[in-house]
């Protein structure tokens, strides 16, 4: 039998926008950029190659559509703060050698840090940090990026003190790790980068709290200076709460995660994890209580956040201090389908506020407020219409009104009834969980994998339907909720520290279901690398009560 011969042939096909350009094959993207699209090369940070993310600096190693990669989409901006996260850590390696840098939770428009060192991080000191970030820029540094075998990355991590890296580096089962460089820090590198500083326009660095923010230009605008913080306190709280909890299960990165199911610990962290949950259900609960002459509860939060479990859960705590709940569903006020607004491509808006029949509910919510008794509405999704419940409602004296939807903290919804009245709830899954000290868990991705489990499991979308629309569901939560969360009473974490491990088990079969023709197979293969890093836990061990069942499945609530 004779050998196979295979030719490769040295010229590929790239097509862009319509248009092709044959180039030799191994050219890198970088170069074809600078080459054929001029004038666009300054904005480009990366491209996709046949619906992969990738860096500048991969090759062109087969025919295939290529689409610029800039600031204005996501991908783009992921790609630039990883770049300046690197920078970040490698300027502290340089200045502070022996300070601890972790990083944390989103604030604002950029990432929190913890900086352990001695003496305590100063103003000087962060003013330091960016003054040697703007020096890398004016010297286009480059970011060094090498393919080593798993003992050498760890022997790497071990001798500069990166133990949470080493161990996230001994769990990788292809025996390989990606690693990058500027001199003298080495990280693990997880997402496209870019090769050298010189496309970083603007950033900022400010003392926040024990630490700092490494603060970003706003999304689509890389020249702009970043916005102000704000005013973080409740949501900063929140987080360091959570990542108190993380330390208390001793679970603060993946890779101790990934050893509590390998040492058969796990079970002992779900039930803390779940434990702390209920703690603060209460707590939340005593809080209402203690209200003077507070009739109402408002639960706002974004999509996936686990509210209908919160409020079922936070209506058992109620009863248990004596109140009764009872629930309304703003659902139920939705306007006739043809009465609804519709967003910029002519698709019904059901998120805006407007899809809400305001005066009815506030009509309603100020009856009941009185003790009238009223017939409320029942909203039917299938026929886009609303009919009137026979039985009137109405509230006894030591009821209390559970309210749940996303503008719940938008004081429009209830303006009906005093705010000494009310109180109000955020929930929302929070992440804070690391990957290693270094690299941090983007916090939506949380709610976009619970969700796709979820709409697969128990509505009938695909994955790549899910993908599809949840850039539409993330603008609308960016102008009907988060600009309302400082509004909130109190705020709940719903995240757990173990569920990517729980959800993974489910979501990588759903993932992998997205064509690779289809435009979301880019976010479906970043959501599947990011995956691959835990260690798998079955559901068999969380609680029928938990937040997560309201995804999974097996849940002893009804929804």
């Amino acid at each position: 039998m004779g050998a196979i011969s295979l030719k490769i042939p040295q010229t590929v096909t790239v097509r862009v926008e319509g248009r092709e350009y044959s180039i030799t094959r191994g050219t890198r993207v970088k170069s074809f950029l600078r080459r054929h699209l001029p004038d666009l090369e300054p904005q480009c940070l990366g491209a996709t190659l046949w619906n992969r993310l990738v860096a500048l600096e991969a090759p062109i190693a087969s025919s295939c559509d290529l689409v610029p990669v800039t600031y204005a989409s996501k991908a783009g901006a992921r790609i630039y703060r990883a770049t300046l996260t690197i920078m970040l850590c490698e300027s502290a390696a340089r200045l502070f050698p022996s300070a601890r840098v972790q990083v944390g939770q989103a604030l604002g428009d950029g990432y929190y840090f913890d900086v352990s060192m001695e003496p305590t991080l100063t103003p000087e000191d962060v003013a330091a940090l960016e003054d040697e970030m703007r020096a890398m820029v004016e010297r286009k540094e480059a970011l060094a990026t090498m393919r080593v075998p798993v003992h050498e990355a760890v022997e790497a991590f071990e001798a500069q003190g990166y133990g949470s890296q080493a161990s996230i580096a001994r769990t990788f089962r292809e025996g390989w790790v990606n690693l990058v460089t500027m001199g003298n820090h080495v990280n693990l590198w997880l997402h496209p980068l870019l090769p050298t500083t010189k496309k970083i326009r603007s950033f900022l660095v400010r003392p926040f709290g024990d630490g700092l923010v490494l603060s970003f230009p706003p999304f689509g605008k890389p020249d702009d200076r970043p916005g102000e913080l704000g005013d973080q306190k409740a949501l900063f709280a929140a987080y360091r709460e959570t990542r108190d909890w993380n330390r208390l299960v001793g679970v603060e990165t993946v890779a101790d995660l990934n050893r509590s199911v390998v040492n058969g610990d796990i079970g002992e962290v779900i039930r803390v994890a779940e434990a702390l949950h209920e703690r603060k259900v209460a707590a939340i609960a005593d809080e209402v209580a203690s209200r003077q002459g507070c009739r109402m509860v408002l639960v706002a939060g974004p999509s996936s956040s686990g509210k209908t479990t919160f409020v079922k859960r936070l209506r058992l705590q109620l009863m248990a201090i004596g109140l009764r709940p009872k629930a309304l569903s703003t659902d139920d006020y939705y306007v006739n389908r043809e009465d609804t607004p519709r967003d910029e491509d002519g698709e019904y808006d059901y998120e805006c506020l407007e899809a809400i029949d305001l005066d009815l509910l506030n009509e309603q919510l100020a009856a009941v407020m009185k003790g009238e008794a009223v017939k409320t509405p029942r909203y039917s999704f299938t026929k886009g219409s609303r009919t009137f419940r026979k039985d009137p409602f109405h509230l006894e004296p030591r009821e209390i009104l559970l309210i749940e939807g996303i503008h719940g903290l938008n004081d429009r919804l209830t303006e009906a009834v005093p705010d000494n009245r009310k109180f109000k709830i955020y929930v929302s899954a929070l992440t804070q969980l690391c990957i290693d000290d270094h690299n941090r868990i983007f916090t939506s991705d949380a709610r976009l994998i619970r969700r796709v489990v979820r709409d697969r499991r128990y509505r009938g979308y695909t994955a790549a339907q899910t993908l599809s629309r949840w850039a539409k569901v993330r603008a609308g939560e960016m102008r009907w909720i988060y600009p309302f969360e400082g509004r909130a009473d109190a705020m709940f974490n719903s995240t757990l520290v173990y569920e990517a491990a729980v959800l993974k088990v489910f979501a990588e079969r759903f993932l992998m279901e997205v064509p690779e023709s289809d435009p979301t197979h880019v976010e479906a293969t970043r959501l599947l690398e990011f995956l691959d890093l835990f260690v798998p836990i079955f559901s068999d061990d969380v609680p029928a009560t938990s937040i997560l069942r309201e995804f999974l499945g097996g849940s002893s609530f009804e929804y």
